[in-house]
């Protein structure tokens, strides 16, 4: 829910800032700008809670905790791209495969109730499907029209 508000708040705010200082609306770069702050944000979660976020991934992959701050480094490096027009667009492609890529490991975290920020198994579990699963395709549809469909 935190990624969530931080990328509706920082768009809102960039659509205000271009507003003001520059006297147009920029939607697409506002909601970049929102998308590199949550993408930053959820990076951090990656160094601060390896051990929980280790426990997400499915059993059959090896690495875990490594895996996980692969993860976040590629979350930072997307923060970036996204506002490198060279790169821009297969960063953009990139980050929405990796959006389809990680939904195994919400959908593990819910089954087996993982609390990634404790590193236990006393977590929300499947309800939070229903809010994870829409979140992730919300993710995928604002990284298309902010910067593939712009």
């Amino acid at each position: 829910m935190k990624p969530f508000i931080l990328l509706i708040a920082v768009t809102i705010l960039a659509i205000g800032y271009m507003k003001l200082v520059y006297g147009v609306y920029n939607f697409s770069l506002s909601a970049r700008i929102g998308l590199s702050a949550m993408l930053l944000f959820t990076a951090l979660g990656h160094f601060l809670f390896t051990e929980g976020m280790a426990m997400m991934i499915p059993d059959f992959l090896p690495f875990k905790k490594e895996l996980v701050y692969f993860t976040g480094l590629i979350e930072i490096m997307a923060a970036i791209g996204l506002h490198v027009p060279q790169f821009r667009l297969v960063t953009a492609w990139l980050l929405i495969l990796f959006f389809v890529l990680i939904i195994p490991a919400n959908i593990k975290a819910s089954m087996e109730q993982i609390d990634y920020q404790n590193a236990t198994f006393e977590g929300n579990g499947l309800e939070y499907l229903w809010f994870r699963i829409p979140l992730q395709i919300l993710f995928i549809g604002w990284v298309y029209f902010s910067s593939i469909r712009i």
